[in-house]
């Protein structure tokens, strides 16, 4: 009985490591090494408008329509919109939660009230918090070329 135990338990713990260690590739094919954590990103962003980046996060949220963007949760009370290249492609509607490493081209701009709500609109949010989008929002965005979701 308890080397049943041991043998069941050892198939769940090897079952759960290797799910978590299934990545997803999508756009194109980056690798993990030399991503930035959202810290050092931020640094790397100081006194610049654009910088050529790679950059390891969690992922807030994402497109519930059809995955075209995703937040990036940037660790200090601040989120990124990370869209993809000439919607190439696109990232899983059910990605929350889970890390991203992305590869592009990161920005400061301003999204007008517009934008704003229609981000709100895809994300789920209610018509209340939809229309309380009142004014333009400076951020960070990124325009990636390669997602690996793990």
């Amino acid at each position: 009985m308890r080397t049943l135990l041991f043998i069941s338990a050892f198939v769940i713990a090897l079952t759960s490591t290797v799910q978590a260690q299934k990545a997803e590739y999508f756009g194109a094919k980056i690798t993990e090494k030399g991503a930035m954590n959202p810290a050092d990103f931020i640094k790397s962003m100081e006194g610049k408008d654009e910088i050529t980046a790679k950059l390891e996060a969690r992922i807030i949220t994402c497109c519930k329509k059809k995955g075209c963007w995703m937040d990036l949760d940037l660790e200090n009370g601040e989120s990124m919109k990370v869209r993809f290249k000439d919607y190439e492609f696109f990232v899983p509607k059910d990605a929350d939660g889970r890390t991203a490493v992305v590869e592009g081209v990161a920005k400061i701009e301003t999204v007008d009230v517009e934008t704003l709500r229609h981000y709100a609109e895809d994300a789920g949010k209610s018509e209340e918090e939809i229309a309380a989008i009142t004014e333009p929002q400076r951020s960070y965005s990124f325009e990636a070329v390669g997602v690996i979701i793990k």
